[in-house]
């Protein structure tokens, strides 16, 4: 019998035309991310790098809050607009010629919000940036618009989350572009609630067909680029600080601690297959919404780095060598403690792992107040890393084997 290729969308190479927008099977094998989510993340890391490459000349200025603020705000725009698309290509990724069209669409407004960053940071000047989100929330829009009229069980759903997201949108382009500056704090604050809840509101009639695998790997995919840029731009300050002076033993202690943050980086957080525990709403949630942290925490590890390796060769009294040292200090502190309450913690494999990177933040913040931090930094990574490595494979490994069992039971 031949083989219907409507009711196999996600099997051919070719696609037709038009594919019904049919919500995905949260239990389908072999789900990975597709090149045009890939493309889609390498955008995103525009704005990201422009975010943390402004993050790093404020702070090099000693503009500290005025540069933390900015690039919390930002970062949230970013985040969330990459949040919005993954969990619907996760339920609904037809892949069909309407589909990319609009991921076009979304792409574009990417950029655009990048192209704002730079006025954002400056002058809290958010125009550009509101028009960019603009632009990727009308590709969204349609594309639950779609949802909604090829998928009648979850059509609540699909408009639920269309409405939402328009009256947000709304209430941001009147904020940004309507009212005092006097408000934008306030306002912002009001408005990231309740883009939040938006979520929470459209899922409450029928939760969408999320796949836990390919969350988990679109996360994953997008943490390793993060790390990557991170990487690319504390090279690039090492780099233009050794034009500047002869290399250094200070410059090459930041390279090589550097190079273990990084690693140790992700070596941490792939420590632990994370879509064994994706099994509820409420943890999709608050994995999901925690990364925030994690991501914009480790783009500003690499923004600290290059502050260090700035104030390696520019003695010109803008920041204290204690400074420089907690700017890679307090995000890495974060990356720590916000890997381990979004991630790890659902192993639940010692108590001796919970007191290492419960204090892991400790060691960091005091290295930080040292000459030459960027070392120590490395070498308390590397520490966590091989507690981590150790006691995952002693207490965790007969866990994760049971679950990966249970799953693969039929009925289950």
């Amino acid at each position: 019998m031949a083989r219907d290729p409507l009711a196999f969308p996600h099997t051919i190479y070719v696609s037709p035309w038009v594919r019904p927008m049919r919500a995905r099977d949260p239990r389908e094998s072999h789900r990975t991310a597709t090149t045009l989510e890939l493309l889609y993340d390498l955008c995103f890391v525009v704005a990201i790098a422009f975010a943390a490459t402004q993050l790093h000349e404020g702070l090099a200025e000693a503009h500290f809050a005025q540069s933390v603020v900015a690039y919390v705000m930002v970062f949230f725009a970013i985040w969330w607009a990459w949040m919005n698309f993954t969990w619907f290509a996760s339920a609904y990724d037809t892949d069909d010629v309407p589909y990319r069209l609009k991921v076009f669409v979304q792409v574009a407004g990417v950029l655009i919000l990048a192209a704002g960053v730079p006025s954002g940071f400056a002058a809290q000047d958010f125009r550009v940036i509101a028009i960019g989100y603009c632009v990727m929330r009308l590709g969204l829009v349609a594309q639950w618009l779609r949802a909604a009229r090829a998928d009648a069980d979850h059509r609540p759903t699909a408009l639920r989350y269309a409405a939402g997201i328009v009256a947000v949108q709304a209430a941001w382009v009147a904020l940004i572009f309507a009212a005092p500056k006097a408000w934008l704090m306030p306002g912002f604050l009001v408005l990231v609630a309740a883009e939040l809840a938006v979520p929470f509101w459209g899922e409450r009639v029928a939760t969408t067909s999320w796949h836990p695998g390919h969350i988990a790997e679109r996360y994953g995919l997008l943490t390793l680029i993060v790390i990557g840029e991170s990487v690319l731009s504390t090279t690039a300050a090492v780099q233009a600080a050794v034009e500047r002076s002869a290399l250094s033993p200070e410059l090459v202690g930041i390279a090589i601690g550097g190079l273990m943050i990084f690693y140790s980086m992700w070596w941490v957080y792939f420590s632990a297959p994370e879509e064994h525990f994706l099994n509820s709403d409420l943890i999709g949630y608050r994995w999901g919404y925690g990364h925030y942290v994690i991501f914009a925490s480790t783009a500003a590890v690499g923004a600290g780095l290059a502050v260090v390796a700035h104030h390696a060769t520019h003695h010109d009294g803008h920041l204290t060598y204690w400074q420089a040292g907690l700017t890679v200090a307090v995000p890495l502190s974060l990356f720590v403690l916000s890997v381990w309450l979004i991630h790890l913690q659902y192993f639940r494999c010692s108590r001796l792992l919970t007191v290492g990177f419960g204090l892991a933040p400790i060691p960091l913040l005091l290295a930080g107040l040292t000459h030459h931090p960027v070392p120590i930094f490395g070498l308390v990574m590397a520490t966590l890393v091989a507690m981590t490595t150790w006691l995952t494979a002693r207490d965790c490994r007969p866990a994760f084997e049971a679950e990966r069992t249970q799953a693969t039971e039929p009925g289950v």
